[in-house]
């Protein structure tokens, strides 16, 4: 079959896209990948380390689907869950730079025609509570999940979607009085979506792309599950059954959670564009593209909020016991020398991890395609092993 020009030219510059992308000086260490994924009892593993805003490492092993031999790719999307947090506050920023929002503008603020029917308290809830999780707001309960089968009903795009879960979630008592207390809550990081949605006259999905997918070069970023209906042409995400077996879900209704909740993780990329917009944070968003926010919000994006002391061990891609910020955790560990930046992401069926040392600017970033405790130890022994080495080269 005979190609036109147009046609060879497209193919051309794919090609060369996927070569840009590549770390051509960094690396490779799949060799180092390999036992952990074995230990882990992963389908696949991707990590990258970034020093002062270079690729050092890359690498990626294993398979989309367990017990398949269909070999992963450096250019595989991964599923990024709750560290899209992070986008959402930088997101948040811009339009408080904008002068759109402010960090203290309220519920009732934003949404004046709902005040009435605000329970008490709720309308004084401010943007920086739903993105510290201290909004005091009811959290990831089963009203939400009631909400979720619910909004199928509702008409409209997902900003209308997000816009009746507000109107619904307004209604309902506050749990606790706001900043006292700190519930990881994702219904909160929704509400908030929906107030930048208002003030910005565009959904969280359009600005997601515009504000920070295209800027950043984000190429294999996108929403929903990382996969094609009907393909396995990304790593799919994996279960452990109560009988100890493993489930791949193919893209569909059950593989990811809902669209409505993509302010509070939803995404979708490769390890090399992850450790792209980690490398940025390293380093205080001081690199290009240097347009997004001021570094002074960065910082203030990165500055805790709240201490977090929970006495329960905490769900595999939700943060641990440290100081949480806005989309960011600190976290104290005994391989560091000080807390790092630190973030987590899971929709139960895959896993992501994002360390971010900002004194020393080294960023790591790890996706696997499968969920629960084993996944989460393996990338934090991992994460230990790469940080060690990126600090005794530095």
């Amino acid at each position: 079959m005979r190609l036109g020009h147009g046609r060879v030219g497209l193919l051309l510059m794919a090609a060369t896209l996927l070569i840009m992308q590549t770390p051509v000086k960094a690396q490779n260490i799949n060799h180092k990948l390999e036992p952990y994924l074995k230990s882990g009892n992963l389908p696949a593993l991707s990590a990258a380390v970034v020093v002062r805003g270079t690729v050092t490492e890359f690498g990626v092993v294993g398979t989309r689907k367990m017990g398949a031999d269909i070999p992963v790719t450096i250019h595989d999307k991964f599923h990024l869950g709750s560290d899209g947090k992070a986008m959402t506050a930088t997101i948040a920023a811009m339009m408080i730079e904008e002068g759109k929002l402010k960090w203290d503008s309220t519920l009732e603020e934003v949404f004046p025609e709902l005040k009435d029917s605000m329970a008490p308290g709720v309308g004084k809830v401010t943007l920086e509570e739903l993105l510290s999780h201290t909004s005091g707001m009811r959290a990831d309960d089963e009203n939400l999940m009631q909400l979720l089968k619910d909004s199928f009903d509702v008409d409209g795009d997902l900003n209308d979607m997000r816009y009746w879960l507000l109107k619904e979630s307004v209604k309902l008592p506050l749990e606790t009085k706001p900043s006292t207390a700190w519930k990881y809550n994702n219904r909160g990081y929704t509400i908030a979506g929906a107030m930048i949605e208002r003030v910005s006259g565009k959904a969280w999905d359009e600005l997601i792309v515009e504000r920070i997918f295209e800027p950043f070069q984000l190429t294999t970023a996108g929403l929903g599950t990382q996969s094609t209906l009907g393909k396995i042409d990304a790593p799919l995400g994996h279960v452990i059954q109560k009988d100890g077996k493993v489930k791949a879900y193919m893209a569909g209704p059950n593989a990811d959670n809902s669209l409505i909740l993509a302010p509070a993780g939803c995404l979708h990329l490769s390890i090399l564009d992850l450790a792209n917009w980690a490398g940025w944070n390293a380093g205080n968003g001081m690199r290009p593209p240097c347009n997004i926010v001021k570094a002074e919000t960065v910082e203030k994006i990165h500055t805790p909020v709240f201490t977090i002391k929970g006495d329960k061990p905490a769900r595999p891609g939700t943060p641990p016991n440290g100081k949480y910020a806005h989309g960011w955790g600190w976290l104290t560990v005994d391989w560091a020398p000080y807390p790092l930046l630190y973030h987590a992401g899971s929709n139960g069926k895959n896993l992501a991890q994002i360390w971010i040392d900002k004194e020393k600017d080294i960023a790591i970033v790890m996706m696997t395609n499968i969920g629960g405790v084993q996944a989460d130890e393996a990338l934090r022994e991992l994460a230990k092993e790469l940080y060690l080495n990126a600090v005794a080269s530095y």
